[in-house]
Parts: C-alpha cells; sequence; structure tokens
C-alpha cells in the first residue's frame, strides 16, 4: 500500500510541477479541477480565514484509497511520513487574527498549514504546522507542527466538493467543519473574546475613537454589561463624562457602580442622570427599570416623566404600562385613556387601545 501511495504521489507531485512550470510562463486560467476558496467567519471581533482547493468526489473511493489512512510515505520533501492536506494543490492554511484555543490549545494569532489524519476507526488529528507555505504535504515535516490534536469524526450526507463551514457559532467560538464524501472533521476554535475586545479598546482609545466621549462610554458599555473590567471600566466612564456630561454617560457610570456594589454612588449618579435627561432618555429608562423586573422604580420614573413632559401622550400610554406590569388595572386605564385625549400618533394611540381592550375598558 505504501509503495502504491509513493508512485501516487510521485505522478500527483510531478503533474503539480508540470503545472506550476505553466503557469508561470503563461497567462492566469481557471484552476480545474480543484478549484481554490476561501471562507471566514468572524467570532466576536476575531475572524478566523480558510484558504483551500476543493476536489470532487467523482465516484472515487476517497478514505483509505484517494486519501489513504493513518500517516504516510511521501516522495519528495521531508521524505517523512506525512498528514493529509486537507484539500488540494498547495497547503490548505487556517488565519487566526487573535490568539485563539484549537481543540483546547492556546495557538497565536497567525497563519498556519492545516493537516488532517484519518483512521479506520472514524477517529482523527487535526494538525496546525508553522509551515504554511509548502506545496500539499509534501513538505511536510512533523518539526515545524505547532499543535495535534485528537478529533472524532462525523457521518453526514454525501458532499461531492470538498467544503469547509463554520457552524454552532456563539460570542466566544465556533466548529469549522471540513465536509466532504460522507465524512465531517470538526474542530473546535475559542476566543476570550472579552480579553481581546477590552485589550483591542485600549488601543482604540489611543487614537482617533479616544477624542469622543463615544468612544470611551461604549468601551465602559461593554464591559458592564458583559461583566468585566469595572475598575478600567469606571475610568473610562470618567472620561466620557469630562467630555460630554449628560444622561447617556452618567447612566453607563451609575451601572458600573451598581455592578461594582456601590449602591449608594450608583444612586446619586443616577438622579444627576436623570435631572438632565430627555424625554426619550427617561422614558427608555423607565422600560429598563420595567424589563428588570423593577416595577416600583419604573412607575416613578415615568411619572416624573409625566410631570416634566405633561403635553407628551407617550409618556402617559408608558405610565399605562407601568401599571399594566403591576397589575393595577385601574390606573393603567386612567394613563391609557389621559393618552388617547391627547390626541397622539399613531403608534402611541394603537398601544393604549390595544391595552384598553385588554383590560376590557375599549
Amino acid at each position: 500500500m505504501k509503495k502504491l501511495y509513493v508512485m501516487r504521489s510521485l505522478q500527483i507531485f510531478c503533474l503539480g510541477l508540470i503545472a506550476f512550470n505553466v503557469s508561470s510562463q503563461g497567462i492566469t486560467t481557471p484552476r480545474i479541477p480543484s478549484p481554490a476558496a476561501e471562507v471566514a467567519q468572524t467570532i466576536g471581533i476575531s475572524k478566523v480565514t480558510v484558504n483551500y482547493s476543493r476536489p470532487s468526489v467523482k465516484g472515487r473511493e476517497v478514505w483509505g484509497k484517494l486519501v489513504p489512512y493513518g500517516w504516510n510515505v511521501q516522495a519528495f520533501g521531508a521524505g517523512n511520513s506525512a498528514p493529509w492536506r486537507a484539500g488540494a494543490n498547495e497547503n490548505t492554511t487556517i488565519t487566526l487574527t487573535h490568539s485563539a484555543k484549537v481543540e483546547g490549545t492556546t495557538v497565536p494569532a497567525g497563519q498556519y498549514g492545516l493537516f488532517f489524519v484519518i483512521n479506520q476507526d472514524n477517529t482523527g488529528e487535526v494538525i496546525l504546522s508553522k509551515d504554511s507555505r509548502s506545496w500539499g504535504s509534501f513538505f511536510y515535516d512533523q518539526k515545524n507542527d505547532l499543535m495535534r490534536a485528537k478529533i472524532k469524526l462525523n457521518s453526514i450526507p454525501n458532499t461531492e466538493m470538498l467544503t469547509y463551514e463554520f457552524d454552532n457559532i456563539t460570542k466566544n467560538s465556533t466548529d469549522l467543519m471540513l465536509n466532504w464524501e460522507k465524512k465531517q472533521f470538526p474542530v473546535k476554535i475559542e476566543f476570550a473574546t472579552d480579553d481581546i475586545v477590552m485589550a483591542n479598546a485600549e488601543e482604540e482609545l489611543k487614537g482617533p475613537v479616544g477624542f469622543n466621549w463615544q468612544g470611551f462610554n461604549s468601551a465602559a458599555t461593554y464591559a458592564v454589561n458583559n461583566k468585566v473590567n469595572y475598575d478600567e471600566a469606571l475610568v473610562w466612564a470618567d472620561k466620557a463624562i469630562a467630555q460630554n456630561k449628560s444622561f447617556a454617560t452618567l447612566n453607563t457610570k451609575a451601572n458600573i457602580l451598581k455592578a461594582m456594589g456601590k449602591n449608594d454612588e450608583s444612586d446619586k449618579t443616577m438622579s444627576e442622570a436623570m435631572a438632565l435627561s430627555t424625554e426619550v432618555e427617561l422614558n427608555l429608562y423607565g422600560y429598563q427599570l420595567m424589563n428588570n423586573g423593577q416595577q416600583d422604580k419604573a412607575i416613578e420614573v415615568f411619572i416624573l416623566n409625566t410631570k416634566r413632559f405633561p403635553r407628551s401622550p407617550n409618556t402617559f400610554d408608558s405610565l399605562g404600562e407601568g401599571y399594566v406590569t403591576k397589575g393595577d388595572s385601574k390606573n393603567a386605564i386612567i394613563n391609557f385613556k389621559k393618552s388617547l385625549s391627547m390626541n397622539p400618533p399613531d403608534p402611541v394611540r394603537q398601544n393604549s387601545e390595544k391595552f384598553l381592550k385588554q383590560l376590557g375598558a375599549l
């Protein structure tokens, strides 16, 4: 078997050299029968890119024949046993914009040669090599391996043309899948997204983004929403306030202080924020409280909004919703009817009428 594989490798290698010599002297033409392809996926703010060539099955017996099981001796290059190139033609490569864990192993940002091994028992290995510029497996040398990991293959419906895709995508991770014939090679890739975002924010805030309050406020908001780097987020919030003291910036600081357990400071900052708020900002804050299960506090904010903006039907419509969540039908009906008496815009009118019907008051 190894002798046959060596002869096959010799034939393919020679054909590759002929193709290279011809293409280097002529015009660019389509690559047939294994066209080049690229697939990419963003995870958080990181990107994974795979470049490969796509062979087709064409009725051939793939596993154990076209792609031999295990490791196989190459006729050229390093002369070592080598894994499968995971595609056709040049090395299949994977590029990571940030450090990641690949099947549990930490891999620095960069471009790597991607290889697989398939065994007869439906197990295999994924291999990343620091050599990403070789031709296929012919010059593979295990001393350049950055990582190896065992994987278990999946059975899938027939896929004629070799395909890479991403599945099970989250904020922090994805599964890279090689699909060909009736086999799937899954590889777990994970990023420490919050750490990456925070490190990136520090760098971005040294540039043009740092010359406006929105940059610092957005960085602080991300930190508190994702429960990371509170101390640094507080510094950023104060810098945003220094540039623009407003409901938006003070609300962000209040949320950070609350997350840090500094409730008195948070309440004081929030009171200052509400004093500077617009009708829309105060209204949205009321809904935020309501969605967090703080119905009594939400009603207080909605009442404040009706007092500060007594000519706005929307403030009374929102107060009506606050009373609905509290189970106070009487006061809900009063405020929905007040909203309708003020000739509200259609969306507000429709909302008030909807709730009045639900409450049996229309």
